[in-house]
């Protein structure tokens, strides 16, 4: 296999000028070989001469008589790796392993050890993701919240209301990374996610993805439980011997996948009770700011909209004065702010794309990084209680719903009265309030340096009508579920795996947890 990066090519290019460009660059008939891209990315630097750039993965006959007349650094023989999931081996284990929570990790975990026969049973707190859809609708409406079925909780995780980015910043070797979008793309996603430098999928797109591996699952053995809640673990000498759901029933389990999401307050509670290794964590929180999606197209692309290019995103960092660092974080392009909260007199807040991403404004949340220095107790469960004050303040300044705040006001430390020329697209009610207010001095100041900041990198992002809403910390988990070399706790069977747990940083990268979980209980049953 011949591979060629630095293609390059205009934006409005054809299939049949990149087959052209390869037989140049192959010096070769263009109808000698097949192709398949391997990646696609956009190279903006120039607004007037855009152009996508690519790598190609090239089938060809004589591959090392044409490598001897082309001379080119970016053209090279390589050897595709494919990925293969181990078997399972030895023994099976007495009763089917149990698996807590339904989103990427668990979900790709359960499908790995159903493919394996091992009869996973996934139990989900909250609602299959279609019934979940109609709950989530309803709050958003009513703002009346189910605490176990909501954007946090449900069929799919956190992630299917979010703007389903499968970008992943992980190293992988292993080629888990293309098997989770080959499994994607098997479950109804676009093929193009297999090459995008940036692929997403969109709420309403996962929210069918999710359903359909739901069923992959069950036709290879595995079943699911909704509204199904861990309460408890029975652990004896140290060994798991069987989980109780709903705070009555026992299901025997030597095996049990935790991956409950980075919002499992409760469930941590739990676990730090019964003894499972466990330790706070970093994690970042901050505001959602919305712009005109017309003044983002314009400030990266040169124009207001670009038919072929889609809603532009972007990427921003800085480190304030303080030392702190200010970045964005899950920027939705054409998206949504949504009321994302799941506990009652608490309210945090996260951002939403369609497929389409057609909205009319572009957020992204802005977050600054905090560690257990920052949280108001010590111990595991201190992040969590971090998120509880602001979240309780977030709630005080909205009066229940999401409060806004203009970037002008938010510097003057005064509540907003009147909108500017911006919109909101937020996702539940919201009113106009303080959001400065709800943060502590240090973590104010470095969204407003940030803000003033980014101005200077985006052209109007710091313009005195921006939105911002809060409050942003649902960014990752604030704790980590302690795991050995092999992926067990310390508790004998029990298995943390995903974003929950402390492993993961959204959907790709829990699904690929949630296979190397798999894989780690798939060679233990070897080994017993």
């Amino acid at each position: 296999m011949i591979r060629i990066t630095q293609l390059k090519l205009p934006v409005d290019h054809t299939e049949e000028d990149l087959r052209q460009q390869i037989a140049r660059k192959l010096r070769c008939h263009a109808g000698s070989f097949s192709w398949k891209i391997v990646r696609q990315s956009l190279d903006a630097r120039h607004k007037d001469d855009k152009k996508y750039v690519y790598t190609v993965d090239v089938s060809v006959e004589n591959e090392k008589k044409i490598l001897r007349k082309v001379h080119d650094n970016n053209i090279m023989l390589i050897t595709k790796k494919e990925y293969h999931f181990p078997s399972a081996g030895g023994k099976a284990p007495k009763h089917p392993p149990v698996i807590v929570g339904s989103g990427p990790a668990g979900l790709f975990c359960a499908w790995y050890l159903a493919r394996v026969g091992m009869r996973p049973v996934v139990l989900e707190r909250g609602e299959e993701a279609d019934k979940r859809k109609e709950t989530v609708d309803a709050f958003w409406k009513n703002g009346v919240l189910d605490p176990d079925s909501n954007v946090q909780f449900g069929e799919g995780g956190a992630g299917t209301f979010s703007d389903g980015k499968l970008n992943t910043l992980v190293k992988d070797s292993s080629g888990r990374n293309h098997e989770v979008l080959k499994r994607f793309v098997e479950a109804g996603a676009p093929e193009e996610i297999l090459y995008q430098q940036k692929p997403h999928l969109g709420t309403d797109i996962l929210i069918e993805i999710v359903q359909t591996l739901r069923r992959q699952i069950e036709e290879m053995g595995g079943s699911f439980r909704f509204r199904t809640k861990l309460t408890d673990l029975i652990i004896r000498e140290c060994r798991l011997e069987a989980v109780e759901v709903n705070g009555e029933e026992r299901i025997p389990a030597e095996i049990c996948v935790l991956a409950p999401g980075h919002s499992a307050r409760d469930t941590f509670r739990m676990l730090k009770e019964r003894g499972v290794s466990m330790e706070p964590k970093s994690f970042a929180v901050g505001v959602r700011v919305e712009h005109p999606q017309e003044m983002i197209d314009r400030a990266l692309y040169g124009e207001k909209d670009h038919d072929i290019l889609g809603a532009a995103s972007y990427k921003v960092t800085h480190t304030c004065q303080n030392g702190r660092g200010v970045y964005s974080f899950c920027m939705c392009p054409g998206g949504y702010v949504v009321n994302a909260s799941s506990e009652e007199g608490m309210l945090a807040v996260n951002g939403m794309s369609y497929q389409a991403r057609d909205g009319e404004n572009a957020n992204s949340a802005l977050i600054v990084t905090v560690s257990p220095e920052d949280f108001p107790e010590e111990g595991p469960l201190g992040g969590v209680a971090f998120q509880r004050e602001l979240e309780k303040k977030a709630w005080e300044a909205g009066k229940g719903k999401v409060p806004v705040q203009l970037f002008k006001d938010y510097k003057e430390g005064r509540p907003s009265e009147a909108l500017g020329g911006i919109r909101p697209a937020i996702k539940g009610g919201y009113i106009l309030s303080d959001v400065r207010s709800i943060f502590p001095k240090v973590i104010g100041d470095s969204i407003e340096e940030g803000i003033t900041a980014f101005g200077r990198k985006i052209e109007g992002f710091d313009r005195e009508d921006a939105l911002l809403s809060g409050v942003e910390s649902r960014t990752s988990s604030p704790v980590r579920l302690v795991r050995d070399r092999n992926g067990m706790s310390n508790v004998e069977g029990i298995y943390p795996c995903g974003e929950g747990a402390g492993y993961a940083g959204g959907i790709t990268s829990a699904a690929m947890d949630g296979i190397r979980t798999a894989e780690w209980i798939c060679e233990k049953n070897k080994n017993s």
